[in-house]
């Protein structure tokens, strides 16, 4: 019983920083998605690299603002739950 419980724990903990260590780049894709389709919409400009060239600059861009977030968060997960059941503790 208490096996499950150590497993479901690990596993919303570990759902829950994929979620926070996603969020960022979602929301700035999402943002510059509707900014890049409301452009297009006033415009009449109907060119597919205008959606997916901004999109993936700024993909780019927040991804390598947000690195040492990203790395410090998955060290620390890995430190502090993973490595220890790994071991057995």
């Amino acid at each position: 019983m208490q096996d499950q419980v150590v497993f479901f724990d690990t596993m919303r903990q570990g759902l829950w920083i994929a979620v926070m260590i996603s969020v960022p780049i979602l929301s700035v894709a999402l943002i510059a998605g509707l900014t890049v389709g409301l452009f297009q919409a006033l415009t009449s400009i109907q060119e597919l690299t205008l959606t997916f060239v901004p999109k993936l600059a700024a993909i780019v861009a927040v991804f390598w603002l947000t690195m040492g977030f990203m790395t410090e968060t998955l060290v620390s997960f890995f430190q502090s739950r993973l490595i220890p059941l790994i071991i057995g503790g």
